[in-house]
């Protein structure tokens, strides 16, 4: 178990994953800048209920992700745009604490990483309709997906898939959530399927 500092967003962030984030309270401004020094983690977890920003009370789920810094810039004081990449995911093994300074910590468990298989033969479709979103976001500068692309990795493939995909943020999560990298990609393929993306 460990203390890790924690970042409640409405947003889940998946292991390989990309998120941007824009950085203006000072107490995620001092953890950015000690992360930078130490080069250690944060974690990102789904706001349940409760405000993103300013003071007050927030409820979060209990699985999150580390979040590994890649990129930061800023254009004026007090603001930082923060490029990170989605690490290992944890488990919560307390109930979050505030600090004096308003950020939220909390003990937690660390959960093995998705075993890497290859996707089943009947998911072919959907890596290949995986492929093309990304050949097609790329040319449009917008790549959802650090490289190297893995689409040999059921549990990669799956990930993105639920990045890409308009889906409520409480099924993202358990998604993510989900230690089964197989049953994940299942899921979405179903998804997909259901909604004619994919055929056979």
């Amino acid at each position: 178990m460990a203390e890790l500092p924690l970042f409640p967003l409405r947003t889940v962030l998946f292991p390989g994953g990309i998120l941007a984030l824009k950085v203006f309270e000072a107490r995620y401004l001092d953890l950015v800048g000690r992360c930078l020094r130490s080069g250690e983690a944060f974690g990102i977890v789904c706001l349940a209920d409760g405000p993103e920003a300013g003071a007050g009370r927030v409820r979060v789920e209990d699985v999150g992700t580390r979040a590994i810094i890649e990129d930061v810039d800023a254009d004026r004081p007090g603001i930082l745009y923060v490029r990170c990449r989605g690490g290992a995911r944890f488990r919560l093994a307390s109930t979050p604490r505030q600090q004096a300074d308003g950020l939220w910590t909390a003990t937690v468990d660390a959960i093995a990483d998705d075993p890497v298989q290859p996707p089943a033969p009947a998911m072919r479709a959907t890596v290949a309709a995986l492929s093309q979103a990304i050949e097609s976001l790329d040319a449009q500068q917008a790549m959802p997906a650090s490289e190297p692309l893995r689409l040999d990795d059921a549990g990669w493939v799956a990930n993105r898939w639920c990045e890409l995909l308009p889906i409520p943020l409480a099924a993202r999560y358990r998604l993510m959530a989900l230690e089964d990298p197989a049953l994940r990609l299942s899921l979405v393929d179903e998804y997909l399927r259901g909604k004619q993306v994919v055929g056979d």
